[in-house]
């Protein structure tokens, strides 16, 4: 397995778009893949939590899959996908099957959810996954969705594993761990921001991009911000931080996607603001709550920009 890969920038994970019919909207899909390049966009997540992959099945997540490599093979941009499972060797299974489509950089996988395994156990499970799997890891740290918290030792030992790239980091804030881990990366181990409003802070610690569904709005101003950070231009970075995390707070209003669905449908991206259940729409409130931000943010930034 290659490792020659390490993530960087911003990465949208896609919603999943559904016709007025239930089915998947694939060229809405790929117009959203389109756009998020367009702006600025590293690369794409397919199958991620945004995409609702829980609720699609077998062949749709096939073809969400296919949709994406396909984009990403057009415009030579990074496809991570979204794999794993609480059992390591159904994880394994997933992940073998990813070798039929070429495109894909990266897996994104989840700490195993709901299991609860011991440090050692989290440690054994990547270690076995990232030997046999036909692409590189990147862990995904969401505590507050698998229930199991890992520290910062644990995530450099893991980030020490020959085939794990690097972190999507959604702890739900900045902690201890958070800059103890920061402070202190194993070579070729890249940290993205997952947590929407929390971005900017962590790419002053020195995250290297962000693994956002709010870049599904704004794409450019979030590329600016990692930009910015990076450049050490520290009063932008801090002006367009401030902005997108009062972004971000009104898009996660509601259950993620559900208000960024209803914006993307607002805008005549997708057809509809449809999720699958146990979602349900987003408020109407919401929705408007969401586009009054973005159009303000936008005023805001054009406005100082002339200053």
């Amino acid at each position: 397995m290659a490792q020659d890969f390490l993530p960087y920038g911003i990465h949208v994970p896609l919603v999943t778009p559904f016709a007025s019919d239930g089915r998947l909207d694939l060229d809405a899909l790929a117009g959203l893949a389109h756009t998020a390049l367009d702006d600025g966009a590293a690369g794409l997540v397919a199958l991620g939590t945004t995409g609702e992959t829980a609720a699609l099945d077998p062949d749709e997540r096939r073809a969400v899959v296919d949709t994406c490599a396909r984009v990403c093979r057009e415009r030579d941009a990074q496809l991570v996908v979204g794999a794993g499972h609480g059992a390591t060797a159904a994880a394994a299974r997933e992940l073998a099957a990813l070798a039929r489509v070429p495109e894909i950089r990266a897996a994104l996988v989840t700490v195993p959810a709901f299991v609860r395994p011991a440090r050692d156990g989290v440690i054994a499970h990547f270690t076995r996954l990232a030997a046999d799997s036909p692409v590189p890891l990147i862990v995904y740290h969401i505590p507050y969705r698998t229930g199991l918290p890992v520290d910062a030792a644990t995530l450099r030992a893991l980030g020490r594993i020959p085939g794990v790239v690097g972190v999507k980091h959604a702890v739900g804030g900045v902690d201890q761990d958070t800059v103890d881990l920061l402070g202190d990366l194993p070579p070729g181990f890249a940290v993205l921001a997952g947590d929407d409003v929390f971005t900017s802070p962590l790419l002053a610690l020195g995250a290297a991009g962000g693994i956002l569904a709010s870049a599904h709005l704004a794409t450019g101003r979030f590329v600016e911000l990692v930009d910015a950070w990076r450049t050490g231009d520290v009063p932008r970075a801090r002006t367009l931080g401030h902005h997108l995390a009062r972004l971000s707070a009104r898009l996660f209003a509601e259950p993620n996607p559900t208000v960024i669905k209803g914006v993307l449908h607002a805008q005549g991206r997708i057809p509809t603001p449809d999720v699958r259940l146990p979602h349900v729409a987003a408020s109407e409130e919401s929705v408007t709550g969401a586009l009054k931000e973005l159009a303000s943010v936008e005023q805001a930034l054009r406005e100082e920009a002339v200053r």
